[in-house]
């Protein structure tokens, strides 16, 4: 695609769930890499990494390992995710139906736009209180609004100017991150930095799937930003692009959350304790994490009003969104979130916490069962025209196999679960350590691709399948 073309694509993004046709393809396979790196470094993702030492109780090392690890592991799921974007041209939630049915994939369209929201009304508590943080004579609901309103305007406008806005905080905040690690590392205010806290096996592996959970959480979105990319980008090239913006750009963030807690005495949250840790840089820092949390939450927002405009096409078929219904829809779900988070904002991690390990249960065999059919059994060709319609085309309104190994999914994780809301028999034995996510991901892969190949209609959606033109366009 040439300049004049690329330039030429409009900044108020038309489509909302419709097929995105070859003309209309635009940008390069960076972008996803700038995309992802800017937007993970955020108040969020550090007072995430921050509980690992903060509620955990691991010591810096184990801390820095667990999250090493978790975001490895959880990045590959979110990347593959990303690279089925230039092949479908079509948002994650709408290819769900080639596995779960027009109607089955309504169970899983509904769960991802709550955990869209619950992350959405999580970070407008982060942006009321940054702001609070600068400027102590703004009220943290008001601060909430303000950041609430920023995101939706982004939101509204849409792709491009996400990703333009990425482009920029990449460099803005990758730089401000390794400044503020320089400063904290020489302006250590505790004797305990490097030996407060320890290991334990609990700790390490709930740190562990926090950050694992912080990239599966993309799963859902994520090739809803690279299916504007050319159908002919490398599956390989939007893999590595977006692996190793997010998980990069994630990791500094955890990791700089979990520095900046043990760099002052404990018992300050996570943004107060990096207002001190960086001194004079404090207020610059906030204002820069307050930017980023706005442009990022965008993000959120957008997929939210995806999931409802998808949700809401399930039943109205015949109905071709509109830009104008992208906006009415953000606006509805933005007001709905303030009210909700300003309730919230004065138990935010607690809530936080117990929203990362419910979605840990109900998102891990959505990932296994989309992977393992698109991968595995579909090799990326599907009929994008059937996807559409409302009986599902070749897919039908409800898939058996995919509905009853998400099921199963779910309930093989329950006897291994620690949450604040239920704990399993088998934790016990672990000294308390969550092993469900692991379960449900090892188990649903296989039992999807079993039950798929039993299927009788297997044979006829494999032929039946590989048609590259899309619906209607959208206007």
């Amino acid at each position: 695609m040439n300049t004049s073309e690329r330039d030429a694509s409009p900044l108020i993004e038309k489509h909302t769930i419709g097929y995105v046709p070859p003309e209309d393809r635009h940008g390069k396979v960076r972008d996803l890499f700038t995309l992802w790196f800017g937007g993970n470094i955020a108040p969020l993702p550090i007072v995430t990494g921050a509980l690992g030492v903060q509620i955990f109780h691991l010591n810096l090392l184990w801390g820095i390992v667990a999250i090493i690890v978790g975001q490895a592991v959880g990045g590959v799921l979110m990347a593959l995710h990303s690279a089925q974007g230039p092949q479908m041209g079509i948002p994650q939630m709408i290819q769900s139906r080639a596995q779960f049915g027009s109607w089955g994939a309504l169970l899983v369209t509904v769960i991802a736009g709550v955990m869209y929201v619950g992350f959405f009304a999580s970070n407008i508590v982060l942006a009321g209180k940054s702001l609070h943080g600068i400027e102590h004579g703004i009220p943290v609901p008001v601060g909430i609004v303000i950041g609430a309103m920023g995101s939706g305007l982004i939101g509204v406008i849409g792709y491009r100017l996400i990703h333009i806005l990425n482009r920029i905080g990449t460099w803005v905040l990758g730089i401000g991150i390794f400044i503020g690690f320089g400063y904290i590392l020489t302006h250590i205010s505790t004797g305990d930095f490097l030996t407060r806290g320890g290991f334990n096996f609990a700790g390490w592996l709930a740190t562990v799937s926090l950050s694992a959970l912080w990239q599966i959480a993309f799963a859902p979105y994520v090739s809803d930003y690279s299916r504007y990319l050319p159908q002919n980008v490398r599956v390989a090239s939007t893999f590595w692009a977006t692996y190793l913006g997010c998980t990069i750009g994630s990791t500094l963030a955890f990791v700089f959350g979990a520095v900046a807690v043990l760099a002052v005495p404990p018992g300050a949250d996570a943004m107060d304790a990096v207002k001190q840790a960086t001194g004079p840089l404090g207020l610059p820092m906030l204002v820069l994490f307050l930017l980023s949390v706005i442009s990022h939450n965008a993000l959120n927002l957008y997929g939210a009003v995806l999931a409802a405009i998808t949700s809401l096409q399930t039943f109205a078929y015949r109905w071709i969104p509109t830009a104008k219904a992208r906006a009415v829809l953000s606006a509805a779900i933005l007001l709905a979130s303030c009210y909700g988070a300003i309730g919230a904002s004065t138990n935010f991690v607690g809530n936080l916490v117990d929203l990362v390990l419910a979605l840990l249960v109900v998102l891990v065999p959505w990932t296994a069962i989309n992977l393992i059919d698109f991968y595995v059994i579909h090799k990326g060709k599907y009929d994008i025209q059937s996807i559409f319609q409302v009986d599902g085309g070749i897919y039908g309104r409800f898939n058996p196999q995919a509905l009853i190994a998400y099921g199963i999914g779910i309930v093989v994780q329950i006897p291994f679960m620690s949450t604040p809301m239920y704990t399993g028999p088998v934790p016990k034995y672990l000294d308390g350590a969550d092993l469900s996510w692991v379960i449900g991901l090892v188990l649903t892969s296989p039992l999807y691709y079993w039950l798929a190949s039993r299927d009788t209609d297997y044979r006829r959606r494999q032929s039946g399948a590989g048609v590259t033109r899309g619906p209607a366009r959208q206007s």
